[in-house]
Protein backbone atom coordinates (compact mmCIF):
# COMPACT_ATOMS: atom_id res chain seq x y z
CA UNK A 1 0.00 0.00 0.00
CA UNK A 2 2.66 2.66 0.84
CA UNK A 3 4.74 2.02 -2.13
CA UNK A 4 1.46 2.42 -4.37
CA UNK A 5 0.92 5.90 -2.27
CA UNK A 6 4.53 6.50 -3.11
CA UNK A 7 4.04 5.87 -6.59
CA UNK A 8 0.78 8.06 -7.18
CA UNK A 9 2.58 11.09 -5.39
CA UNK A 10 5.56 10.59 -7.99
CA UNK A 11 3.40 10.61 -10.54
CA UNK A 12 1.01 13.78 -9.74
CA UNK A 13 4.40 15.43 -8.48
CA UNK A 14 5.54 14.82 -11.95
CA UNK A 15 2.35 16.01 -13.35
CA UNK A 16 2.95 19.14 -11.17
CA UNK A 17 6.10 19.59 -12.76
CA UNK A 18 5.64 19.03 -16.28
CA UNK A 19 2.23 21.71 -15.84
CA UNK A 20 4.87 24.41 -14.59
CA UNK A 21 7.76 23.84 -16.95
CA UNK A 22 4.75 24.10 -19.89
CA UNK A 23 3.45 27.52 -18.08
CA UNK A 24 6.74 28.85 -17.39
CA UNK A 25 8.21 28.08 -20.76
CA UNK A 26 5.69 29.65 -22.80
CA UNK A 27 5.49 32.80 -20.74
CA UNK A 28 8.55 33.90 -22.55
CA UNK A 29 6.93 33.53 -26.07
CA UNK A 30 3.40 35.23 -24.17
CA UNK A 31 6.12 38.08 -23.07
CA UNK A 32 7.25 38.35 -26.87
CA UNK A 33 4.05 38.62 -28.11
CA UNK A 34 2.77 41.09 -25.64
CA UNK A 35 5.62 43.42 -26.21
CA UNK A 36 4.49 44.35 -29.48
CA UNK A 37 1.51 46.17 -27.56
CA UNK A 38 3.12 47.20 -24.57
CA UNK A 39 6.36 49.04 -23.04
CA UNK A 40 8.31 46.82 -21.95
CA UNK A 41 8.74 47.86 -17.97
CA UNK A 42 5.29 48.87 -17.58
CA UNK A 43 4.10 45.31 -19.09
CA UNK A 44 5.75 43.83 -16.50
CA UNK A 45 4.84 46.30 -13.82
CA UNK A 46 1.23 45.73 -14.78
CA UNK A 47 1.51 41.79 -14.44
CA UNK A 48 3.21 41.66 -11.10
CA UNK A 49 0.98 44.31 -9.48
CA UNK A 50 -2.39 42.20 -10.23
CA UNK A 51 -0.72 38.69 -9.80
CA UNK A 52 0.40 40.07 -6.49
CA UNK A 53 -2.80 41.33 -5.66
CA UNK A 54 -4.43 37.93 -6.45
CA UNK A 55 -2.20 35.84 -4.39
CA UNK A 56 -2.07 38.07 -1.39
CA UNK A 57 -5.98 37.62 -1.54
CA UNK A 58 -5.23 34.14 -1.61
CA UNK A 59 -2.87 34.18 0.84
CA UNK A 60 -5.23 35.86 3.20
CA UNK A 61 -7.58 33.11 3.09
CA UNK A 62 -5.01 29.84 3.27
CA UNK A 63 -2.31 31.15 5.53
CA UNK A 64 -2.02 32.06 9.15
CA UNK A 65 0.01 35.30 8.68
CA UNK A 66 -0.39 37.49 5.24
CA UNK A 67 2.08 40.23 6.43
CA UNK A 68 5.68 41.00 7.26
CA UNK A 69 5.92 41.61 10.93
CA UNK A 70 9.43 42.51 11.69
CA UNK A 71 12.79 44.07 9.66
CA UNK A 72 14.13 40.39 8.32
CA UNK A 73 10.59 39.45 6.52
CA UNK A 74 10.40 43.24 5.49
CA UNK A 75 13.95 42.81 4.27
CA UNK A 76 14.09 39.71 2.65
CA UNK A 77 10.21 41.10 0.74
CA UNK A 78 12.39 44.15 -0.39
CA UNK A 79 15.56 42.20 -1.51
CA UNK A 80 13.23 39.81 -3.49
CA UNK A 81 11.41 42.51 -4.58
CA UNK A 82 13.74 44.74 -6.01
CA UNK A 83 16.04 41.70 -7.60
CA UNK A 84 14.20 39.00 -8.34
CA UNK A 85 11.05 40.70 -9.51
CA UNK A 86 12.06 43.91 -10.73
CA UNK A 87 15.56 43.89 -11.31
CA UNK A 88 15.01 40.42 -13.20
CA UNK A 89 11.95 41.27 -15.38
CA UNK A 90 12.77 44.84 -16.39
CA UNK A 91 16.10 43.06 -17.87
CA UNK A 92 14.27 40.24 -19.32
CA UNK A 93 11.52 42.19 -20.71
CA UNK A 94 13.99 45.05 -22.53
CA UNK A 95 16.17 42.35 -23.20
CA UNK A 96 12.80 40.09 -25.08
CA UNK A 97 12.23 43.42 -27.14
CA UNK A 98 15.65 42.39 -29.02
CA UNK A 99 15.57 38.31 -28.76
CA UNK A 100 13.11 35.90 -29.14
CA UNK A 101 11.21 34.24 -25.88
CA UNK A 102 13.23 31.05 -26.68
CA UNK A 103 16.56 32.10 -27.24
CA UNK A 104 16.23 34.27 -23.80
CA UNK A 105 14.86 30.95 -21.80
CA UNK A 106 18.14 29.45 -22.71
CA UNK A 107 19.95 32.26 -21.36
CA UNK A 108 18.14 32.38 -18.63
CA UNK A 109 18.32 28.69 -18.04
CA UNK A 110 22.01 29.99 -16.42
CA UNK A 111 20.42 31.58 -13.72
CA UNK A 112 20.87 28.61 -11.46
CA UNK A 113 24.89 28.16 -12.23
CA UNK A 114 25.08 31.89 -11.34
CA UNK A 115 23.58 31.52 -8.16
CA UNK A 116 26.54 28.47 -7.28
CA UNK A 117 28.81 31.49 -8.25
CA UNK A 118 27.29 34.30 -6.55
CA UNK A 119 26.60 32.30 -3.37
CA UNK A 120 30.83 31.15 -3.33
CA UNK A 121 31.17 35.04 -3.83
CA UNK A 122 28.83 36.84 -1.56
CA UNK A 123 28.20 33.82 1.32
CA UNK A 124 31.73 32.48 1.02
CA UNK A 125 29.84 29.07 0.03
CA UNK A 126 33.01 26.50 -1.47
CA UNK A 127 33.07 26.32 -4.89
CA UNK A 128 35.67 23.70 -6.51
CA UNK A 129 37.58 23.15 -9.51
CA UNK A 130 34.59 20.94 -10.92
CA UNK A 131 31.65 23.27 -10.41
CA UNK A 132 34.13 26.09 -11.45
CA UNK A 133 34.31 23.95 -14.73
CA UNK A 134 30.45 23.88 -14.69
CA UNK A 135 30.52 27.57 -14.09
CA UNK A 136 32.74 28.49 -16.98
CA UNK A 137 31.13 25.26 -19.37
CA UNK A 138 27.83 28.00 -18.90
CA UNK A 139 29.52 30.85 -19.68
CA UNK A 140 30.55 29.37 -23.27
CA UNK A 141 26.98 28.28 -23.71
CA UNK A 142 25.99 31.53 -23.34
CA UNK A 143 28.89 32.84 -26.11
CA UNK A 144 27.51 30.43 -28.41
CA UNK A 145 24.24 31.49 -27.98
CA UNK A 146 25.53 34.88 -28.92
CA UNK A 147 27.36 33.96 -31.49
CA UNK A 148 29.84 37.10 -31.44
CA UNK A 149 31.64 38.13 -34.48
CA UNK A 150 33.14 41.03 -35.63
CA UNK A 151 29.79 41.65 -37.91
CA UNK A 152 27.48 41.43 -34.69
CA UNK A 153 29.08 42.60 -32.04
CA UNK A 154 27.00 45.75 -31.99
CA UNK A 155 23.70 43.66 -33.25
CA UNK A 156 20.83 44.32 -31.45
CA UNK A 157 20.62 40.45 -30.84
CA UNK A 158 23.65 40.55 -29.12
CA UNK A 159 22.26 43.56 -26.81
CA UNK A 160 19.42 41.42 -25.97
CA UNK A 161 21.29 38.43 -25.15
CA UNK A 162 23.16 40.66 -22.85
CA UNK A 163 20.54 42.34 -21.12
CA UNK A 164 19.08 39.01 -20.46
CA UNK A 165 22.03 37.71 -19.32
CA UNK A 166 22.15 40.49 -16.69
CA UNK A 167 18.53 39.98 -15.79
CA UNK A 168 19.60 36.27 -14.66
CA UNK A 169 22.46 37.40 -12.73
CA UNK A 170 20.15 39.60 -10.76
CA UNK A 171 17.94 36.90 -10.38
CA UNK A 172 21.14 35.42 -8.63
CA UNK A 173 22.39 37.90 -6.39
CA UNK A 174 19.08 38.27 -5.21
CA UNK A 175 18.14 34.88 -4.39
CA UNK A 176 21.90 34.21 -2.81
CA UNK A 177 21.11 37.64 -0.35
CA UNK A 178 17.51 35.63 0.56
CA UNK A 179 19.79 32.84 1.94
CA UNK A 180 20.32 34.72 5.25
CA UNK A 181 16.71 36.04 5.36
CA UNK A 182 15.18 32.93 6.30
CA UNK A 183 11.73 34.30 8.21
CA UNK A 184 8.58 32.33 8.78
CA UNK A 185 6.81 34.01 6.73
CA UNK A 186 4.65 31.58 4.42
CA UNK A 187 5.84 31.52 1.06
CA UNK A 188 2.44 32.67 -0.57
CA UNK A 189 2.66 35.59 1.73
CA UNK A 190 6.62 36.50 0.86
CA UNK A 191 5.70 35.72 -2.52
CA UNK A 192 2.58 38.19 -2.84
CA UNK A 193 4.31 41.46 -1.21
CA UNK A 194 7.45 40.60 -3.29
CA UNK A 195 5.46 40.75 -6.47
CA UNK A 196 3.59 44.01 -5.09
CA UNK A 197 6.69 45.49 -3.94
CA UNK A 198 8.32 44.80 -7.21
CA UNK A 199 5.62 46.28 -9.65
CA UNK A 200 5.94 48.98 -7.30
CA UNK A 201 9.85 49.38 -8.60
CA UNK A 202 8.81 48.70 -11.83
CA UNK A 203 6.14 51.13 -12.18
CA UNK A 204 9.04 53.83 -11.09
CA UNK A 205 11.20 52.47 -13.82
CA UNK A 206 8.63 52.50 -16.69
CA UNK A 207 8.17 56.43 -15.53
CA UNK A 208 11.89 57.05 -15.42
CA UNK A 209 12.19 55.20 -18.92
CA UNK A 210 9.33 57.83 -19.71
CA UNK A 211 6.68 55.18 -20.85
CA UNK A 212 3.36 55.93 -21.03
CA UNK A 213 -0.11 53.99 -20.24
CA UNK A 214 -1.27 55.75 -23.29
CA UNK A 215 1.47 53.93 -25.71
CA UNK A 216 -0.80 50.20 -25.28
CA UNK A 217 -2.42 48.80 -27.80
CA UNK A 218 -5.21 47.00 -26.42
CA UNK A 219 -5.54 44.50 -28.90
CA UNK A 220 -6.63 40.84 -28.65
CA UNK A 221 -3.35 39.51 -28.48
CA UNK A 222 -2.39 42.13 -25.77
CA UNK A 223 -4.83 41.12 -23.58
CA UNK A 224 -4.17 37.39 -24.37
CA UNK A 225 -0.53 38.01 -23.12
CA UNK A 226 -0.98 40.01 -20.11
CA UNK A 227 -3.86 37.47 -18.81
CA UNK A 228 -2.12 34.35 -19.39
CA UNK A 229 1.16 35.85 -18.01
CA UNK A 230 -0.88 37.31 -15.27
CA UNK A 231 -3.15 34.32 -14.30
CA UNK A 232 -1.81 31.27 -15.58
CA UNK A 233 1.90 31.60 -15.77
CA UNK A 234 1.73 33.93 -12.95
CA UNK A 235 -1.03 32.81 -10.31
CA UNK A 236 -1.39 29.34 -10.96
CA UNK A 237 2.59 28.70 -11.47
CA UNK A 238 3.65 29.93 -8.55
CA UNK A 239 0.82 27.98 -6.73
CA UNK A 240 2.19 24.83 -8.30
CA UNK A 241 5.68 26.22 -8.12
CA UNK A 242 4.73 26.35 -3.81
CA UNK A 243 3.76 23.02 -3.57
CA UNK A 244 6.15 21.31 -5.65
CA UNK A 245 8.78 23.18 -3.64
CA UNK A 246 7.23 21.45 0.08
CA UNK A 247 7.24 17.88 -2.14
CA UNK A 248 10.20 17.78 -3.39
CA UNK A 249 12.47 20.61 -2.83
CA UNK A 250 14.59 23.51 -4.27
CA UNK A 251 17.12 20.98 -6.26
CA UNK A 252 14.39 19.44 -8.45
CA UNK A 253 12.88 23.09 -8.97
CA UNK A 254 15.85 24.25 -10.36
CA UNK A 255 15.11 21.46 -12.98
CA UNK A 256 12.24 23.35 -14.32
CA UNK A 257 14.33 25.95 -15.92
CA UNK A 258 15.46 23.16 -17.76
CA UNK A 259 12.36 22.24 -19.52
CA UNK A 260 11.50 26.24 -19.94
CA UNK A 261 14.06 26.40 -23.20
CA UNK A 262 12.71 23.03 -24.42
CA UNK A 263 8.36 24.33 -24.27
CA UNK A 264 9.95 27.92 -25.16
CA UNK A 265 11.34 26.56 -28.81
CA UNK A 266 8.14 24.74 -29.34
CA UNK A 267 5.83 27.16 -27.89
CA UNK A 268 7.49 29.89 -29.94
CA UNK A 269 7.32 27.68 -33.58
CA UNK A 270 4.23 26.31 -32.71
CA UNK A 271 2.57 30.27 -32.19
CA UNK A 272 5.36 32.14 -34.19
CA UNK A 273 6.57 30.63 -36.50
CA UNK A 274 10.30 30.57 -34.85
CA UNK A 275 12.85 28.37 -35.27
CA UNK A 276 16.23 28.84 -33.23
CA UNK A 277 19.73 27.79 -34.52
CA UNK A 278 22.01 25.43 -34.07
CA UNK A 279 23.92 27.19 -32.13
CA UNK A 280 21.47 27.83 -29.55
CA UNK A 281 20.88 24.34 -29.16
CA UNK A 282 24.44 23.75 -28.68
CA UNK A 283 24.16 26.51 -26.25
CA UNK A 284 21.81 25.25 -24.12
CA UNK A 285 23.18 21.66 -23.94
CA UNK A 286 26.57 23.39 -22.70
CA UNK A 287 24.76 25.52 -20.14
CA UNK A 288 22.57 22.37 -19.11
CA UNK A 289 26.42 20.59 -18.85
CA UNK A 290 27.55 23.26 -16.52
CA UNK A 291 24.64 23.04 -14.33
CA UNK A 292 24.87 18.95 -14.02
CA UNK A 293 28.62 19.85 -13.09
CA UNK A 294 27.99 22.72 -10.69
CA UNK A 295 25.25 20.34 -8.63
CA UNK A 296 26.69 16.96 -9.26
CA UNK A 297 26.35 16.08 -5.49
CA UNK A 298 23.13 17.54 -4.91
CA UNK A 299 21.70 15.30 -8.29
CA UNK A 300 23.90 12.48 -7.41
CA UNK A 301 22.27 12.31 -3.45
CA UNK A 302 18.56 12.88 -4.97
CA UNK A 303 19.31 10.17 -7.90
CA UNK A 304 20.47 7.33 -5.12
CA UNK A 305 18.06 8.65 -2.80
CA UNK A 306 19.34 9.99 0.20
CA UNK A 307 17.88 12.24 2.32
CA UNK A 308 20.77 14.32 3.48
CA UNK A 309 21.39 15.80 0.17
CA UNK A 310 22.85 19.14 0.79
CA UNK A 311 20.16 22.34 0.28
CA UNK A 312 20.17 23.89 -2.64
CA UNK A 313 18.58 26.66 -4.24
CA UNK A 314 16.48 29.71 -3.19
CA UNK A 315 12.60 29.05 -3.27
CA UNK A 316 12.44 30.81 -6.25
CA UNK A 317 12.78 30.09 -9.89
CA UNK A 318 13.06 32.02 -13.10
CA UNK A 319 10.07 32.28 -15.66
Amino acid sequence: MSLRIRSDTSNWNALLFLALAAFWGTSFVAIEAGLEHFPPVLFAGIRYAIAGALILGYAVVTTDRWYPRDRPEWLSVVVVGVFIIAAYHALLYLGEMHVSGAVAAVVVSLAPVLTAVAAASILGQSLDNVAAGGFLLGVVGVVVVADPNPANLLSTNLLGIVLVLLSAASFAVGAVLTEPLRTTLPAESMQAWAMLVGAAVLFAGSLARGESPAAIEWTTTAVVSLTYLTLVSGVVGFLIYFALHERVGATEINLVGYLEPVVAVVAGWALLGHLVSTTTLVGFLAIFAGFALVKRDTIRARVLGETSAPATGHGYDAD
